[in-house]
């Protein structure tokens, strides 16, 4: 998962330099560019299958404690597994044997050897031949079983046990029924339009622009001191929220309708100080462009003084900020606190939250060269633990991928090495907090990556069908030309760890980057080669075959413009035939740069 430097993917020899993605000619046209204030600082802040954990009787859920202090292991039998741990050999040891690059290792044949008392016996050449027979004929009747289930009978639901769950990989490499379903259709042009073009703003240092959104009516994106939802289609402002200070985070979730969460500071920056705390929670109106409310709280680390934050999220009608001065959170509606940060003698604080469906907090304890994680599900109202599990030890952040089903990736004892803040994944039954299978996530072989400080930051990973969808690193095509990169996208059953057999290439000189699911489909961009636009796909979550749905243009100023992006650097939404994609960190352009940069570009094949 080694991160890419920020000149844009697949571009020629000798591009210019620049900022994110080393803009090339600048598009013409364009709208004016948004007013521009102050800015902002970033935030401070091993391959091979997991082992399948024996079946073992359902856990009751612990007593809910009060609020901020997590649950205690209950006294265990002896020979029973620590709390949280499914019975399996000890992290690191040696799990199945690695498969080779993308594909699912099938049995290879090798000397049989029967055993019997103390050692083993080679059996003769007259046997393996008879035994061979009969593995051929199995494997021929096998695969006309698989034939027949592959046609797509309805999935059977048992995602919620360790074992036995029925998944394609299970049927034998089958789609299980999975796939479909998708809101997002196929246009009867799928060629794309630059439809707007929106310039960085001026900034005097690094600002956060991260945060945009997709209504019926608008398209809505962090500015500096603003947010400004603009016409879909010309770009052009339909409102504009004025803040007191610049965005420092915002909620990829929303509610139905149009609602999100905001952290801002109190104050605008005034040169040199480019630093204001991270205090102020809001919730947005995305339809009509009001902050419904904000407000701030004290307490935890933060003692009398405003606590500080660096992430919010939105579960239902709850909003919860979290950071190094501990978690708290609202009620959507008016912003009445529903609890607020908390010291305790275990020295235990809320890092921060993964919202959707559900709302689970990474919370980490102890003391200096003690500290450990608990990864706890709650009660949006009431903060109540309904589970939790420690994490191994070694892990010093957690970031939540999803809550429902509940996967966290993790850099244990900082094995990644490459910066991507993810060694594996841990897939978690929420109701439980048992483990339930852990996904090693070797570092060269694939491609997502998590802020290491930030609990919901998480990008180029998506969980959805019951599977975790990964893209793999860059690697040389079949032609072995300059600049003839590729990867694939794989999946991975949560329920079992393993790898399903089907996979998403992405084509010779194109990478992937999966955006989203839709219904039972994933959401893919298509980063392109120097000479073509890029492209949004749609993958069958099932049988994993992509289908085109949008093609944006090869001219090459637009290219140029499009090219400016890194997949790893910007925020990409699509949405009923219309895609955009955005900065998430601004700059102040360097003084011999002559190329033109971009806030946010749009396209259509409406």
């Amino acid at each position: 998962m080694t991160q890419p430097p920020p000149p844009p993917p697949n571009q020629p020899p000798g591009p210019p330099p620049g900022g994110f993605g080393a803009p090339q000619d600048p598009p013409p046209g364009g709208f004016g560019a948004p007013t521009p204030p102050p800015n902002q600082p970033p935030n401070q802040a091993p391959y091979g299958y997991p082992q399948q954990p024996p079946t073992q009787p359902p856990a009751q859920p612990p007593a809910q404690p009060q609020y901020g202090y997590p649950q205690q292991p209950p006294t265990q039998p002896q020979g029973q597994p620590q709390y949280g741990y499914p019975q399996q050999q000890p992290y690191g040891y040696p799990q199945q044997p690695q498969q080779p690059y993308g594909y699912p290792q099938q049995p290879q044949p090798s000397t049989m050897v029967a055993s019997g008392g103390g050692g083993g016996k080679k059996l003769s050449t007259q046997m393996q031949i008879v035994i061979a027979a009969v593995v051929a004929v199995v494997l021929i009747v096998g695969g006309g079983v698989w034939y027949a289930n592959s046609g797509g009978g309805e999935e059977n639901d048992n995602a919620g046990g360790t074992t036995g769950a029925t998944t394609g990989q299970n049927k034998g490499g089958g789609d299980g029924g999975l796939g479909g379903n998708g809101k997002e259709k196929v246009p009867a042009d799928i060629k794309s339009s630059l439809t707007f073009q929106l310039p960085q703003p001026k900034v005097d240092d690094t600002t956060d622009v991260s945060g945009s959104w997709i209504t019926d009516k608008a398209y809505v994106k962090t500015d500096v001191n603003s947010i400004v939802g603009r016409d879909l289609d010309k770009g052009t402002p339909l409102w504009t929220l004025a803040l007191p200070g610049q965005v420092c985070a915002t909620s990829r979730h929303t509610t139905a309708d149009n609602k999100t969460a905001i952290l801002f500071e109190a104050t605008k920056r005034v040169a040199p100080k480019f630093y204001q705390p991270c205090s102020e929670v809001g919730v947005v109106d995305l339809n009509a462009g009001k902050l419904v409310w904000s407000t701030s709280v004290t307490g935890g680390n933060a003692g009398d003084d405003k606590a500080r934050f660096s992430e919010v999220t939105l579960s239902g009608t709850t909003v919860a900020a979290g950071g190094t001065d501990g978690g708290a959170a609202f009620d959507l509606a008016n912003g009445n606190p529903r609890w607020k940060p908390k010291a305790n003698a275990e020295s235990c604080y809320d890092m921060g939250y993964g919202g959707g469906e559900g709302l689970v907090a990474a919370r980490k304890c102890g003391g200096y060269n003690a500290q450990y994680v608990v990864i706890q599900n709650l009660n949006p109202m009431t903060g109540a633990v309904i589970s939790q599990y420690k994490m191994p030890t070694g892990v010093e952040y957690a970031a939540i991928v999803s809550t429902k089903p509940l996967v966290v990736a993790a850099d244990v004892g900082d094995t990644a090495g490459d910066g991507s803040g993810i060694s594996d994944f841990f897939s978690i039954d929420e109701k439980t907090g048992k483990l339930k299978v852990k996904i090693a996530a070797d570092a060269d072989r694939f491609a997502a990556k998590c802020r290491s400080t930030e609990v919901e930051t998480c990008s180029k990973v998506v969980v959805g069908n019951g599977r975790l969808y990964l893209p793999t690193e860059e690697r040389e095509g079949s032609t072995g030309e300059y600049g003839d990169e590729t990867n694939e996208i794989l999946a991975f059953d949560l329920a079992t760890g393993k790898q399903i057999v089907q996979k998403a290439d992405a084509g010779d000189k194109w990478t992937m980057v999966p955006l989203r699911m839709d219904g039972g489909n994933l959401l893919a961009y298509k980063m392109p080669p120097y000479d073509k636009g890029g492209q949004i796909v749609s993958i069958d979550g099932g049988t994993m075959k992509p289908t085109v749905l949008m093609e944006n243009p090869s001219d090459k100023t637009v290219r140029d413009a499009e090219g400016t992006f890194s997949g790893d650097y910007a925020e990409i939404l699509y949405a009923n035939g219309r895609m955009f994609i955005s900065d998430v960190m601004i700059s102040k352009p360097s003084g011999t740069s002559t190329y033109k940069e971009y806030l946010a570009l749009g396209f259509s094949t409406n």
